[in-house]
């Protein structure tokens, strides 16, 4: 049997999350809650009472009532109605308009998309499958061209190929190498030229800067503390510096300097073992050898996809090392698209859900990151050299040497970056750590020796060039019990979510200490046992569950993508983008803008440079949770999916897709 259990690849995903592998959570205790908010306010919480209250007054029981003198949001947009259908739904006055396609060309001599007769050949021409995160480079002054820089996080077999559907999670029945082949070009990144042309974005097919980066052949580099470690060093590259691909691609950044960084997020889950239990399930344990600690730490190996069966390196049996060459962050000149991409060790390997990058004050890179992944951390890295004004080159390398740190958040408003040095504190060969590379190939147990705070499900951290503040994704941890709860993550069984703010002091993003609060804690307000924490004035339609992406416009305004998997049918709505407000008397409201077709996720929100344009990342349609779909109620299939979006062609599958949104007229998105 497969890990999957019946379920699609991306709720087993989520199953693989609710599975805790941090177990240092001593710092877990109420007793940080009742020191930062209050003995009353954490006994609130504690009970699962909403705490909206203590920061904004009582609730009114009508949510949608505004009143005469209420402040103008900076979202002047009508929300569009929550809900879930076959469709995408988005506020009166925009238009979406389908820029890529899973199977679209990248290349003008790319072959048609026939999803009937598929070959991986085909494929490193085309559109990868499930588009995340979105990153802008402007080629022109006017930003009217640009490259796009785009991530494939997985794949989802069953609605990928005929008649594989729901059996290839009996030991991947059904999935052969060619198909696993189509499955790996289909990951990764495209790097493809658009251009806006009366109104419309057009993707420019002849531009020689169109590139495909898969785990199939995209040989990449190493550098900083690990590269050419004897754990990175494999037998087809007994250097420990030459990595063939990137993998679950999921958030990402664009540095200063214009390069594109990839975040590689679920690495574990692609790796294989031929061993199995009694009950004839892959084992996941007492394949590490020396390293066994690190794989249980990381879930190595996670069984999810079945290459090792055709691939060696991807089977723990034949090449016990080559997990250690995933997790990292990936930087690619998408300038050049013959430049090899680097994987920089320097910043950590862990569940990178994105790579968001700003500039302190001393003009260094500093590069936020969450590990996704329950009861994990928060991490910064900021670089030891500055960067340096029109010389790119030099540029270049600012991410090969830096300080690493994880978060720990205390009671008393502040939170304070821990440097995760080699030989400081814990780290230790007494503690298993030999050198400053072990400590960045173990960067979660490093962590755990330093006592950062475990958090719940950290994604996207996004810093806000207007109001200098930083934004954290926190999408859920419904394993988080009472007696776990603290200051930073304030809600048991924590099915939802919630936002945190952090304050660098004085927009210094080098500092060690700053101060923080929560911004929201989602769910339905209406209902006093969720313990929902929103602006009173926000409507019935406004309220979400599980952030997971984020952007800040250019005006400084928050825009907030979900992530629930299938536990939308607890809320009733799909996953969608949000306005948030983040200052001021509406600081917490928040209005609904976009709307998924069933199974979606919304991914990867990015502006162009005068905000008229909103590119979007749906992913992953008509996949989870379906089974809940009223008048559908079962899995999707590629013969019988829940929704055809975006073709509505009878002929096609659902196809993950990326939006150009624009609004009517002309003018900034939003207002």
């Amino acid at each position: 049997m497969s890990d999957t259990d019946g379920r699609n690849k991306g709720e087993a995903f989520e199953a693989f999350d609710d599975i805790p592998l941090n177990t240092h959570l001593e710092t877990t205790i109420g007793g940080v809650l009742m020191q930062r908010y209050g003995r009353r306010a954490a006994i609130r919480s504690l009970l699962a009472v909403t705490a909206a209250t203590a920061l904004f007054g009582t609730l009114p029981e009508n949510t949608r009532a505004y009143g005469t003198d209420a402040p103008e949001s900076r979202f002047r947009f009508a929300e569009t109605a929550s809900g879930t259908d076959a469709h995408h739904h988005l506020a009166e006055g925009h238009e979406a308009q389908v820029l890529l396609r899973w199977g679209d060309p990248v290349f003008a001599d790319a072959a048609a998309f026939n999803p009937y007769n598929q070959s991986m050949e085909s494929q490193l021409t085309q559109f990868g499958y499930n588009n995340d995160f979105i990153g802008f480079v402007p080629l022109d002054e006017t930003g009217n061209r640009a490259l796009l820089c785009i991530n494939h996080e997985f794949t989802n077999e069953e609605v990928m190929f005929p008649g594989v559907g729901v059996q290839h999670v009996k030991d991947f029945a059904g999935m052969t190498a060619e198909l696993a082949g189509i499955e790996m070009a289909a990951h990764g990144g495209t790097i493809i030229e658009v251009a806006l042309r009366a109104g419309v974005w057009q993707p420019v097919l002849t531009s020689r800067l169109n590139r495909r980066i898969t785990p199939v052949s995209t040989e990449m580099s190493a550098d900083g503390p690990a590269a050419g470690h004897s754990r990175l060093k494999t037998s087809a590259d007994p250097s420990g510096r030459r990595i063939i691909g990137t993998l679950n691609n999921c958030a990402g950044g664009i540095t200063p300097w214009g390069t594109y960084l990839m975040a590689e997020e679920n690495f574990h889950g692609y790796f294989w073992t031929d061993r199995k239990d009694q009950d004839g399930r892959r084992l996941r344990k007492g394949l590490g050898g020396d390293q066994q600690k690190s794989y249980e730490r990381y879930g190595v190996p996670g069984n999810w996809y079945n290459w090792g069966r055709y691939h060696k390196r991807f089977n723990v049996d034949h090449e016990p090392n080559e997990p250690n060459r995933f997790g990292w962050v990936v930087e690619v000149d998408p300038f050049d698209p013959g430049s090899t991409p680097v994987k920089h060790t320097a910043l950590g390997r862990f569940r990178h859900e994105g790579a968001e990058c700003v500039l302190s004050k001393a003009g260094r890179a500093v590069i936020y990151m969450g590990d996704d992944a329950r009861f994990d951390y928060l991490y910064r890295f900021v670089s030891s050299q500055s960067v340096t004004p029109d010389n790119r080159a030099a540029n270049m390398t600012l991410l090969d040497e830096g300080t690493l740190s994880v978060a720990r958040f205390d009671a008393d408003g502040t939170m304070t970056w821990l440097p995760l040095r080699f030989g400081e504190g814990p780290l230790t060969p007494e503690n298993g750590f030999e050198s400053q590379a072990d400590v960045v190939i173990d960067a979660r147990l490093a962590a755990d020796v330093l006592g950062a705070t475990p958090m719940d499900r950290p994604e996207d951290v996004q810093p806000n060039a207007v109001n200098g503040r930083v934004y954290v994704m926190l999408t859920n941890n419904r394993k988080r019990t009472t007696d776990q709860i603290n200051a930073a993550n304030p809600r048991a069984n924590n099915w939802l979510g919630h936002i945190i703010e952090l304050t660098p002091p004085g927009g210094d993003h080098e500092a060690l200490t700053y101060t923080w609060d929560i911004l929201v804690k989602c769910g339905n307000p209406s209902i006093a046992g969720v313990g929902a924490l929103w602006n009173p004035r926000t409507s019935a339609e406004g309220w979400f569950a599980a952030p997971d992406n984020c952007v800040a416009d250019g005006e400084g305004r928050l825009w907030i993508a979900t992530d629930q998997g299938k536990n939308w049918k607890r809320t009733g709505r799909a996953d969608g983008l949000y306005g948030l407000e983040t200052e001021g008397e509406l600081r917490g409201h928040s209005k609904l803008f976009f709307r998924c077709p069933v199974g979606a996720e919304l991914c990867g929100p990015c502006f162009a440079p005068d905000d008229e344009t909103l590119f979007v990342a749906v992913q992953h349609p008509g996949t989870d949770g379906t089974h809940h779909f009223k008048g559908f109620e079962r899995q999707s299939t590629f013969e019988d999916p829940a929704t055809r979006w975006p073709d509505f062609d009878p002929r096609m599958p659902p196809r993950p897709a990326v939006l150009a949104i624009r609004k009517r007229g002309g003018g900034k998105i939003g207002t």
